[in-house]
């Protein structure tokens, strides 16, 4: 993890994010440094809303899960509904995140809000043609609705 970080703790204490929105960030900018370009907050078809979604540059679907606390990844009891939705599933945790919990056979991702480190590379499920079709639109739509929705605030949404 190389990126620039804030040089005190006034800085970094002044990021308005929640811990697993900047989990979600740190782990964003890793994915690009490899091509992957993600959305966070992703909606899936079913209604499960996933930390990340990760396009790779030959179409692979990533899903990443961010577990911010032993205490936030007891508490979800659906992360078993994303194994579907991409090739590859992650978990994506801090440094003082007990990793021994996380199930064996998922990838494993150590991250703060600047950068991340894929630890553990989970074995690839490839997503079904007609399913990685409609979930690349999916995406590809969401991300032109948000950008759209930064240029023109007052913009709402339908995506």
């Amino acid at each position: 993890m190389n990126l620039a970080r804030p040089h005190d703790a006034a800085a970094a204490a002044a990021d308005p994010l929640a811990p697993g929105a900047l989990l979600a960030r740190g782990v964003a900018r890793h994915l690009r440094g490899h091509d992957f370009m993600s959305v966070p907050e992703f909606t899936l078809p079913t209604g499960l809303r996933v930390d990340l979604m990760a396009l790779g540059p030959k179409g692979e679907l990533w899903v990443v899960e961010c577990k911010s606390s032993r205490a936030d990844y007891m508490a979800d009891a659906k992360w078993q509904g994303y194994l579907d939705w991409g090739d590859r599933f992650f978990w994506a945790v801090d440094a003082a995140f007990p990793a021994d919990l996380l199930p064996e056979g998922t990838g494993l991702i150590l991250a703060d809000g600047y950068d991340a480190e894929i630890l553990r590379m989970p074995d690839a499920t490839p997503v079904a043609a007609a399913r990685r079709k409609a979930l690349t639109l999916r995406l590809a739509r969401m991300a032109a609705a948000r950008h759209h929705a930064l240029r023109d605030p007052g913009v709402i949404s339908g995506v």
